[in-house]
């Protein structure tokens, strides 16, 4: 019974650790190349990191050649507090 306790306990630590992703789509109403960032119509704020890939009709493409109202396929994790984009895809 204790080895049991003990395997459910270090498995309840390392989910723990796990990070949560999720995917969303919406329109951009804001970017804030300054500060990394993109706001979705429903309030969401998107940081964009190193490990962000952005994509634009199929290209490789970079946060400034996105367009405030396009339309967005986003994969983003919580880190630290922030919604941090894994891959943000235009899809117009």
């Amino acid at each position: 019974m204790k080895k049991i306790a003990a395997w459910v306990l270090v498995a309840t630590f390392a989910l723990v650790g796990l990070a949560w992703a999720a995917d969303m789509e919406g329109k951009i109403q804001s970017i804030d190349t300054a500060n990394n960032a993109v706001v979705l119509d429903n309030g969401t704020t998107l940081v964009c990191d190193d490990g962000t890939t952005i994509a634009m009709e199929g290209k490789a493409s970079k946060l400034e050649d996105l367009n405030e109202g396009a339309t967005v396929k986003v994969s983003y994790e919580e880190k630290d507090g922030k919604n941090v984009a894994s891959r943000i895809q235009a899809i117009e």
